[in-house]
């Protein structure tokens, strides 16, 4: 493996239906001031022209295509594609700030016994939305820490000692990846950057999916199930 290689980001966004927000969140990736990384985008069954903005970028990124199988299925899909050593993830409707990757990578140099970086998001209420649709959403946050696949950059190798994501779950798919790589131990920093520009609109996904909202409870119990288990592995037996 070269040097170069070595140093590579994969960066996957996957997209279902986001046309009118996706050529920004791959204009955020290509204007990153690190390199070298690779782009992936994984159209997971749009219907609304998603697929086209993206070819019209060309070599600039690398594009597949799926039936709808839901996110957690399309990020598993985005990395089988993956080549680089390190992954970072992107919801079509959100944007990186510039030096994101540059930012989170020095702290991976710096501490190589970091796993994983997140850092701040700053989110923004989509500028189309009217006010009844606003009235929907929640106030957005300033400059606050985050641990969500999108604001991650993450090593290879500790990123697979958790596993893929799950691609059962509809809603609280990254909080469940997050949980499992707590439980495995993974070392994170969250440094207090800016890292990831979140867009609030009415398609985001928990609103999208909002009936599936008993799915977050889903997650928290295995979660619990999961440190019970390990707390019973740890106890002694009692005495021979």
């Amino acid at each position: 493996m070269t040097i170069e290689s070595d140093r590579l980001v994969s960066v996957m966004i996957t997209v279902y239906d986001a046309a009118s927000y996706l050529a920004e969140a791959i204009d955020s990736v290509l204007a990153q001031t690190y390199r070298p990384f690779e782009l992936i985008v994984l159209d997971d069954g749009s219907t609304d022209g998603s697929g086209e903005i993206a070819r019209s970028y060309g070599s600039a990124l690398r594009f597949a295509q799926q039936k709808n199988a839901g996110l957690g299925a399309a990020r598993n899909a985005a990395l089988d594609l993956a080549k680089g050593r390190y992954y970072a993830f992107l919801d079509a409707d959100d944007r990186f700030v510039p030096d994101k990757l540059e930012r989170q990578m020095q702290i991976l140099d710096a501490e190589p016994e970091i796993d994983m970086v997140f850092g701040h998001v700053t989110e923004f209420v989509s500028p189309e939305i009217d006010e009844r649709a606003r009235a929907l959403l929640r106030d957005p946050v300033d400059d606050e820490p985050w641990r969500m696949p999108n604001l991650m950059l993450v090593r290879r190798e500790a990123f697979h000692r958790v596993g893929l994501y799950s691609d059962t779950l509809r809603v609280g798919i990254g909080v469940d990846w997050y949980a499992r790589a707590v439980d495995e131990g993974l070392k994170e920093a969250v440094p207090p950057v800016v890292v990831l520009e979140r867009r609030l609109h009415t398609s985001n996904n928990g609103i999208r999916h909002r009936d599936a909202r008993h799915q977050y409870l889903h997650v928290l119990k295995q979660s619990l199930d999961r440190k019970r288990s390990a707390e019973r592995s740890t106890q002694p037996t009692g005495e021979a």
